[in-house]
């Protein structure tokens, strides 16, 4: 490597431009070989920045995001989930709700591909450069509960809760919350209320939410009230979604193994 090489490395450095400090020997090449222009260098240059910095953010937001798996909408089966509201879940794939800082919640029985399509929906908003947080609601009431104690609370409905334009929030109402645990989950909601993108997927219709809710009444009527004013309810029916396969060979559930 020449001085002016290594002139240009330190610069590109400095300047954070990786990968503009790893192509352009070759895109130098490309052009003096094909008499390309000075602006046609440049662009090139700026196209490959540009680029890899796309990459390198949805690679961040990835980490950030927390998924448990990668999931499309494209692997969905909806031939067999003939439950789901495909246009629906279609029209939310173009992820509008979120620049209007609207709520989605999905609603059925155990098994139906809640999950995938919430971790599918969230996926997409990343790779639209989207940041996105998923969490277990039974996970988000232990670091709520133990920021809480700590008296770390504030910080982490900042760091956690307010910062992605989509949180998705999986299995409400799978277990039962406390008294503590149901008024902080209504400062979540609270909290984002027409400032961001909740998304919530649970097993109860919201007549029984209530009782997921330390069956507090009122505490659950202030929270839907905010949680539903901006909202799109994705009803969700069918048959176990985890047992197509096995169904598809003959093979029939037990119960009790579900």
């Amino acid at each position: 490597m020449n001085l002016q090489s290594e002139r240009i490395a330190d610069a590109c450095e400095q300047l954070g431009l990786q990968a503009i400090a790893e192509v352009w020997p070759n895109i130098a090449k490309h052009h003096l070989a094909n008499e390309g222009s000075y602006a046609d260098f440049v662009e090139k240059l700026l196209t490959e920045e540009l680029v890899a910095k796309t990459q390198r953010t949805k690679t961040t937001l990835l980490k950030f995001a927390g998924l448990p798996n990668i999931k499309t909408l494209e692997e969905y089966d909806f031939n067999f989930a003939s439950g789901v509201p495909k246009s629906q879940l279609t029209k939310l794939a173009g992820l509008s709700f979120i620049e209007r800082a609207e709520n989605v919640v999905m609603l059925g029985p155990s098994g139906v591909g809640k999950t995938h399509l919430a971790i599918a929906l969230g996926y997409k908003a990343i790779m639209a450069s989207t940041k996105v947080r998923f969490i277990a609601a039974a996970d988000l009431m232990l670091q709520l509960a133990t920021a809480n104690n700590q008296g770390k609370l504030k910080n982490y409905l900042q760091r956690v809760v307010m910062s992605p334009k989509l949180l998705i929030i999986d299995e409400i109402g799978y277990l039962p919350f406390g008294r503590e645990e149901a008024n902080l989950f209504f400062n979540v909601i609270a909290k984002r209320y027409e400032r961001g993108s909740t998304l919530l997927t649970s097993n109860l219709p919201f007549s029984q939410w209530a009782a997921a809710f330390a069956n507090d009444a009122t505490l659950t009527a202030a929270m839907l009230d905010r949680l539903l004013h901006h909202c799109h309810v994705v009803q969700i029916s069918g048959e176990s979604y985890r047992l197509k396969d096995k169904k598809k060979i003959g093979i029939a559930p037990i119960i009790g193994e579900i």
